[in-house]
């Protein structure tokens, strides 16, 4: 999951267009903390990966121009800048030149931070800061170099949704408290918007997310991420989004604690697993697309108790939902990684804080749409992806051929 921008490439390009000047707390500024973007909210689009600039003038030689145009335009989107690693001091520096490359060009920017010891279960992103104490450090120097720019900032993608006990791990540093520490900090800026991530909606329960979600903090911010470098299909991204919101009422105002009463997805409730492989409703013909059994015991369990915690969702390769596999391997779905570098996905909904969605600020794009999820081995041992054939690129790396598939299927 990791993208190609490693803050080195990121400070040369916005170096190479002459910003570097921090930005400057705004006078007067209001608190926006728990407050979603504004409607009018022009997000910013960051410099392009450079893999993407070459695979489009390889395409114009080779007088592919309609692929160039689909291309240029899926990499001219807004779209998140990732930090992943450095020392304080650097990752200080690079937050700071970001948010002053913003500024000069009038928009916000959404800022990922992505370091937290044990990331991503020594799977594919694996990394991170090397004990909680170096990890504190960065997250300070990030909160730095923000100073009081305005900016959308998510915390750790995966951090809460797959903890080093999900895995199987010690949790030798305290999962939740460092999440609940990089949340807090950024609580320094005035002028941002921080969202804890909390998965998708094929991953955990809203129960269990909620109750991540609280010892967290997510109180305390404007809300959780969902979807980030993820398919689900965005109408269920909402739908997930607001169970996830209306247990953490449950769980706080009405039974305290007791997250377990709420329905999931599973079938806890009306006893009908929901699929990922459509879009849900009330009115679904298709018992394993309709949420209205869940959606009324939401309703029975809150009665007059409404959902606060508001949430965005990473559009960016949601447009024609999750892939399901393939037949080749008997296990399917469990070890064809269908989250690793999936084909013929495409991208979806354009950034926006105007969703019309009451719980849902914004639709942003997270996840670089062309960058590899990593070397997907699937159920081998590798090299080679065995579904495509070839090796994929280590994560972040651009990936040409799961790029044209995006832009080629973009929705819209």
């Amino acid at each position: 999951m990791i993208p190609w921008r490693s803050a080195a490439v990121l400070v040369a390009v916005i170096a190479a267009i002459g910003i570097a000047a921090p930005v400057r707390a705004h006078d007067g500024g209001t608190n926006q903390l728990t407050s979603p973007p504004p409607p009018d909210t022009t997000f910013w689009s960051a410099p392009p990966n450079p893999g993407a600039v070459r695979q489009i003038r390889s395409l114009k030689r080779n007088g592919k121009l309609a692929a160039a145009g689909r291309l240029q335009a899926m990499i001219d989107v807004p779209q998140a800048v990732w930090f992943t690693e450095g020392a304080p001091s650097e990752v200080q520096s690079y937050v700071s030149d970001t948010v002053a490359a913003a500024q000069a060009d009038d928009a916000v920017p959404i800022l990922v931070a992505y370091d937290i010891p044990g990331r991503d279960c020594s799977s594919y992103s694996a990394g991170g800061a090397a004990t909680g104490q170096a990890y504190r450090n960065w997250i300070d120097g990030m909160v730095a170099g923000l100073g009081q720019a305005r900016a959308v900032v998510i915390v750790e993608p995966d951090g809460l949704s797959l903890l080093p006990t999900d895995c199987g791990q010690v949790d030798t540093y305290g999962r939740l408290g460092l999440l609940s520490y990089a949340a807090h900090a950024f609580l320094s800026d005035a002028n941002a918007q921080i969202y804890i991530d909390a998965g998708n909606s094929d991953w955990n329960s809203p129960s269990t997310t909620a109750a991540r979600l609280v010892a967290a903090g997510v109180a305390d911010v404007a809300g959780f991420a969902l979807n980030v470098s993820n398919f689900q299909f965005t109408t269920n991204s909402n739908i997930y989004g607001a169970w996830v919101s209306e247990c953490i009422a449950y769980g706080t105002l009405v039974d305290p604690g007791n997250y377990g009463a709420c329905p999931d997805q599973w079938g806890s409730w009306d006893g009908v697993p929901l699929s990922s492989y459509g879009v849900w409703s009330n009115g679904a013909s298709n018992a394993k697309l309709n949420v209205k059994d869940e959606n009324d015991r939401y309703a029975s369990l809150l009665g007059a108790t409404q959902p606060s915690a508001h949430f965005i969702v990473d559009t960016s390769r949601s447009g024609v939902g999750p892939w399901r596999g393939t037949k080749t391997h008997p296990a399917r779905r469990s070890n064809t990684e269908t989250w690793c570098n999936p084909v013929d996905r495409g991208t979806g909904a354009l950034p926006t804080a105007n969703t019309g969605v009451p719980l849902a600020d914004a639709y942003v794009w997270v996840k670089i749409p062309g960058e590899s999820d990593g070397e997907c081995y699937r159920w081998t041992s590798g090299p080679k992806d065995p579904y495509r054939g070839t090796r994929d690129p280590v994560a972040g790396v651009w990936f040409p051929a799961m790029a044209r598939e995006l832009a080629d299927n973009a929705r819209p």
